[in-house]
């Protein structure tokens, strides 16, 4: 029996395999940040082709806190009704969806915000120097992530994720190469992680106790100083209790060179599998059903994540299947496109 085909549960989440859909931004909001067409059909389209779980993409908390100004967001009532017309039809066709809520920091491109990060120090020469955050401002931040989870609830998502990676605002606090600060914020490990802490704890206080909470790590920083896989693993120690599972990618602070080869990550969700004692999702190109499996199959995580090939095969869920002899689950509507 295809171990990537057997369901999952974390708390009151269940999942009919073990397959997510990782967060991809689509860049098709516009200024208001409100979902569109595109986005129903994104979502319903990968819902149809198989996958357990999707995690909509990067979904702003603050308008500042917008990657590009086409970016989802969930900081107002409005954004609410739009989103749970694509969530409700994802349930009726038993696939279960999250929403990863996000702040951009200092990797905020919008000409005319606010850029804001722990230390007053840029991503790139293209970007502008950030504004270093007070700690008023600090509490208010946390403040809008409990507010969009709260909203989240409303919409309908089964789970929440808190994008903690990619060189984002959480990711530049845990950092040392971002953060630079003397107050309780900076310095430290237990410093350094107090913002992502706050952060889960003010969106547990405003969802429902079934709902798990996920968390997106940049596992290491690919750079000396930074982040490593050790650092990573101690982080999740910290935050365990109010963590349920770790998504495990990497980078994105800088702009190392990255060797990218098949399942470049999975040793990072393994490691923090087995050393944190929680459950995990490896992502990094994995596009064969045979490495999927067998990450499954070794318990080397508990969930895959597909991004890139679930772009260029919304389906590949059902090719799976086939692949690996599970059993069927094409759409009845779908039949005549079986696999013979």
């Amino acid at each position: 029996m295809s171990k990537l085909f057997t369901a999952f549960e974390v708390k009151g989440l269940k999942l009919k395999n073990r397959i997510m859909m990782s967060p991809m931004c689509m860049y098709s909001a516009g200024q208001e940040g409100r979902a569109t067409d595109w986005h129903f059909v994104h979502y319903a389209t990968r819902a149809v082709g198989g996958v357990g779980l999707i995690m909509q993409e990067a979904t702003a908390v603050e308008k500042r806190g917008r990657i590009t100004a086409n970016d989802l967001g969930l900081w107002d009532d409005s954004h609410i009704e739009p989103l749970k017309k694509i969530v409700d039809f994802v349930h009726s066709i038993g696939c279960k969806m999250g929403v990863q809520l996000a702040h951009a920091g200092r990797k905020c491109e919008i000409k005319g915000e606010k850029i804001v990060a722990p230390s007053s120090m840029h991503w790139s020469d293209d970007y502008p120097v950030p504004i270093e955050l007070t700690k008023t401002e600090i509490k208010k931040i946390v403040k809008a992530f409990g507010q969009a989870a709260a909203r989240a609830v409303k919409v309908g998502y089964d789970t929440v994720e808190v994008h903690a990676a990619h060189g984002y605002l959480i990711h530049e606090f845990l950092s040392p190469l971002s953060n630079k600060r003397m107050d309780e914020y900076g310095g430290s490990r237990q410093n350094r992680v107090r913002f992502l802490k706050e952060v889960l704890e003010e969106v547990r206080k405003n969802i429902f106790e079934s709902m798990p909470v996920f968390v997106r790590v940049s596992a290491t920083d690919f750079v000396e100083g930074g982040l490593d896989i050790d650092e990573t693993i101690e982080i999740m120690k910290i935050v365990k209790e109010l963590v349920d599972v770790v998504d495990c990618s990497s980078g994105g602070l800088l702009s190392p060179r990255i060797d990218l080869y098949p399942g470049y990550q999975i040793g990072y969700a393994e490691a923090v599998k087995r050393q944190v004692g929680i459950s995990t999702v490896a992502v990094g190109l994995i596009d064969a059903p045979d490495m999927a499996e067998e990450i499954i199959g070794n318990q080397r995580a508990d969930l895959v994540a597909l991004g890139r090939v679930l772009l260029r095969r919304p389906y590949w869920p059902i090719y799976a299947a086939y692949r690996l002899k599970a059993d069927e689950i094409i759409p009845v509507q779908y039949e005549r496109g079986r696999y013979r």
